[in-house]
């Protein structure tokens, strides 16, 4: 049984990219549920791949289900169509748009074959992670959802605040304390 490797790019951005391998025998509709994964988008929009050339030209649909727009030719539904079929070439090209509101395109190439499966692995799987994905909805930082649960707990809007007022009426009275004691120090050193 051969086994597939994709390199599935960020079309803004190719040096984002997540390599995921199948099973040849596997449905459109399991490379695409990888994506989602592997990008950490939920499944809630359309989604379409097509044949690809080597300059990125969309082909033939393979689509989650028929939609409402003119296709040259009736496209391929992911639910009935492996991933074997499609390849005509030892580095072929796939792209998949998802939502088509907000246009996610994704860039697919196939990397590498091999005829050995692992046993220890789920396919299709997410074997490379390299760069930080898209947020799907809005901006995401390094920390992700744990940003919000520290800005919660410690209330940050509040510590800058009282951070401000304190540093400005304190700081000259504490310097004059400390040079007082500085000074104090000094004399009994001398006594010695």
């Amino acid at each position: 049984m051969a086994i597939l490797k994709f390199r599935v790019f960020f079309e803004e951005d190719d040096t984002v990219y997540r390599d995921i391998v199948i099973k040849h025998n596997q449905l459109f509709f399991d490379l695409h549920q990888a994506i989602l994964v592997a990008f950490e988008f939920d499944s809630k929009h359309q989604a379409t791949f097509y044949r690809s050339n080597d300059n990125w030209a969309r082909g033939r649909a393979i689509s989650l289900e028929k939609y409402d727009v003119e296709y040259k030719a009736a496209p391929l539904m992911m639910l009935e169509t492996t991933i074997g079929s499609e390849i005509s070439d030892p580095i072929q090209r796939f792209v998949y748009v998802y939502d088509f509101q907000k246009n996610w395109t994704f860039l697919i190439q196939l990397i590498s074959v091999s005829k050995e499966d692992n046993s220890k692995t789920t396919y299709p799987s997410v074997s490379r992670k390299e760069g930080i994905a898209p947020s799907q909805y809005g901006i995401k930082s390094i920390l992700g959802d744990r940003f919000a649960d520290v800005e919660e707990k410690y209330d940050l809007s509040a510590l800058v605040e009282g951070f401000t007022d304190e540093g400005e009426e304190g700081g000259a009275e504490s310097d004059g304390e400390e040079d007082q004691a500085g000074e104090e120090n000094a004399e009994d050193d001398t006594a010695f």
